[in-house]
């Protein structure tokens, strides 16, 4: 159930790598511009743009989510951004439909992030509320699965870039990417339509609050804040590990596609693995501790990093899984710590509010922001700055957080309104 759960979390994942990947040739294909490094802020900014429009879809989805379920929304979400997905592949370029392309083109990325602000919360919501008492490694799976949806991207990318010419991969090669990842999602969808609703959500017996939205903003602000402010690294670090990384190592350090690919694989490979063993311990361990070492190792390695790979001095494949081991720790504990911060009544509400706005603030600007500090000071190893920046804010914010208590509700159940 917590596998089929997270099926859109890949998807949402896997479309994000595919973007960065080609995102050269989509600013060539509905972006043209005499300026190559203006074309590419062009197309990044839609990527950006579809970021914005996240809490507002996670705020409305969500709210839904707490008052009839976890169910529709899994089956909504996941239809919507599937097809839209496939249209983007389908989409004629400027070129061919002039500046209806961009305007479409920009359309489908609102109507994707739109729906893919309730996906991952509802992935994460359902999952510690299957497996209460092992909240930790119920979520560390989800996101085990997210990696495998950008997993699938690489190797998308690698045979694309393989097996056709670079002519071939800006006419169509790249279209080929979007309708996999769309196909994806409707067979996901298909899993999904059996489903059971969440076990905590219907122990709830219907006692839902009639305004989740407000509930959480009223009374669980506080928590909200601080949930934005825990996961900045997590959201710092997608957005320039997987959104700026790979069009930077191969296009402004000069690597090759295929070294980057496979150092990329081997962080996928290595973090999978050690955000599930994490996500084991933090059942056991307090997750705070454990977010907060993640968080204090990036803080001080991320400039070391940028300075290796930007000046070829060390093996990029070894390079990016000494980054994986210290990554894990903050994957493998992120999801349950936001999970902790809420009750059940408005979780989802929680969950979504905190993760979206987190996501908008310091990951779906991160590529935008990379690029253009690279284009500002001259600097190639710029970004790391802002890696150090994110890592810092969760340091800090790991302070605010308090112990699990999924536990304590399981252990001291409180009496009801009734009783």
């Amino acid at each position: 159930m917590i596998v089929i759960a997270s099926l859109g979390g890949a998807l949402e994942f896997y479309d994000f790598i595919i973007y960065g990947f080609f995102a050269h040739y989509i600013a060539e294909q509905f972006f043209p511009n005499a300026s190559p490094i203006l074309s590419l802020l062009f197309a990044f900014s839609v990527l950006a743009i579809g970021y914005v429009v996240r809490p507002l879809g996670g705020v409305m989805l969500s709210s839904f989510g707490d008052r009839y379920g976890r169910r529709p929304v899994f089956l909504i979400s996941i239809a919507v951004v599937s097809v839209a997905t496939c249209c983007i592949g389908l989409l004629p370029n400027y070129q061919t439909w002039g500046l209806a392309a961009p305007v479409i083109f920009v359309m489908l990325r609102l109507l994707q992030g739109f729906c893919v602000g309730g996906e991952m919360p509802c992935a994460i919501t359902y999952a510690v509320e299957a497996a209460p008492r092992r909240a930790g490694f119920a979520a560390g799976v989800i996101i085990g699965m997210v990696n495998m949806g950008v997993l699938l991207a690489n190797a998308v990318n690698l045979l694309v870039q393989t097996y056709l010419t670079q002519a071939d991969v800006s006419a169509y090669g790249w279209r080929i990417a979007f309708l996999l990842g769309g196909l994806g999602g409707i067979v996901s969808y298909w899993m999904r339509r059996n489903l059971d609703e969440s076990p905590e959500f219907k122990e709830m017996h219907g006692a839902v609050v009639k305004r989740p939205f407000r509930e959480t903003v009223q009374r669980h602000g506080g928590q909200v804040v601080v949930g934005i402010f825990a996961i900045a690294v997590v959201a710092g670090v997608n957005g320039i590990l997987f959104g700026h990384m790979p069009a930077y190592l191969v296009q402004q350090l000069h690597y090759p596609p295929e070294t980057a690919a496979v150092a990329q694989n081997a962080y996928l490979i290595v973090t999978s693995i050690g955000l599930l063993i994490v996500g084991w311990l933090s059942d056991f361990i307090a997750r705070r501790y454990l977010l907060r070492f993640s968080a204090c190792a990036l803080t001080l390695l991320a400039y070391p990093f940028y300075q290796a790979i930007a000046s070829h001095s060390f093996n990029l494949t070894t390079l990016f899984v000494i980054a994986a081991l210290v990554c894990s720790f903050v994957y493998g504990t992120w999801a349950s710590v936001l999970a902790d911060l809420f009750p059940v009544s408005i979780r989802f509400s929680g969950i979504a509010l905190s993760y979206n706005v987190a996501t908008v603030l310091f990951s779906g600007f991160a590529p935008l922001i990379a690029t253009a500090l690279i284009r500002e000071t001259g600097v190639l190893i710029s970004p790391a700055y802002y890696v150090m920046g994110t890592s810092a804010i969760a340091v800090l914010a790991s302070f605010l957080l308090k112990p699990s208590s999924i536990s304590v509700e399981i252990s001291h159940p409180q009496p009801n309104a009734q009783s």
